[in-house]
């Protein structure tokens, strides 16, 4: 998972600055940790998709809940207390494991792989499946603005730069149908802290959101460089 600025929410207040926390940790173990953890997370993922598929007897139901209880039992022997927030180590590594869009430990991210392509055009793919339903059929609308604002987020954060979303506009063009989707995000101008991004939301036939969005570099991360 890259490195990324930007953040979802609003509020450049500088309580945000704590969230941010440097980990004395190498890289190889980060990535270790992240290679034992993210399989769990996948697995999570599917459970939900199966409690909501699922058709099995009532008896079944109860079982399988008493096991999933015993397990949660079982993570929570040992846990952080509180959010997971940012963390990076000195080698310019970061993770955000609890990140609602890109946490490799979080089952409720589709995930998404974000990329930054040589000419600053921000992309990421997924599919959504049935955990992500609005509409029958269809992507919720709430779902879709969360994956554009976190894409939005990183085009805005060029540089390694700190954003946070101060306005969000979309346009929904038609129903995005559950399955594969693609966001594209650029950076289309600056004034002083703004930051303008715009981006869209596809599926295999075209693009069925366009968003508008204006980005905060918030004063406690503005550098004389």
């Amino acid at each position: 998972m890259s490195a990324t600025g930007g953040v979802a929410g609003g509020g450049a207040g500088t309580g945000y600055a704590s969230i941010f926390v440097q980990e004395d940790v190498s890289t190889a173990e980060v990535d270790r940790l992240e290679a034992v953890h993210a399989p769990l997370a996948d697995s999570v993922r599917d459970l939900v998709a199966a409690t909501i598929q699922t058709c099995v007897d009532e008896d079944e139901v109860r079982e399988v809940r008493a096991e999933v209880d015993a397990l949660v039992a079982r993570l929570r022997a040992r846990r952080i207390d509180g959010p997971a927030g940012v963390r990076y180590n000195a080698e310019g590594r970061s993770w955000s494991w609890g990140n609602a869009v890109v946490g490799e430990r979080n089952a409720v991210a589709p995930p998404l792989d974000v990329v930054r392509d040589p000419d600053d055009l921000v992309h990421a793919e997924t599919v959504l499946g049935v955990q992500y339903e609005g509409p029958p059929g269809m992507v919720h609308g709430g779902v879709g603005a969360l994956l554009l604002d976190h894409v939005m987020g990183v085009a805005a954060s060029a540089r390694k730069r700190v954003t946070f979303t101060g306005t969000l506009t979309m346009r929904y063009v038609r129903a995005t149908p559950l399955g594969p989707v693609r966001i594209e995000a650029r950076v289309d101008r600056e004034e002083g802290r703004k930051v303008f991004v715009v981006a869209t939301l596809a599926d295999p036939d075209g693009v069925t959101v366009e968003a508008h969005g204006v980005f905060i570099v918030p004063s406690w991360a503005v550098t004389d460089a």
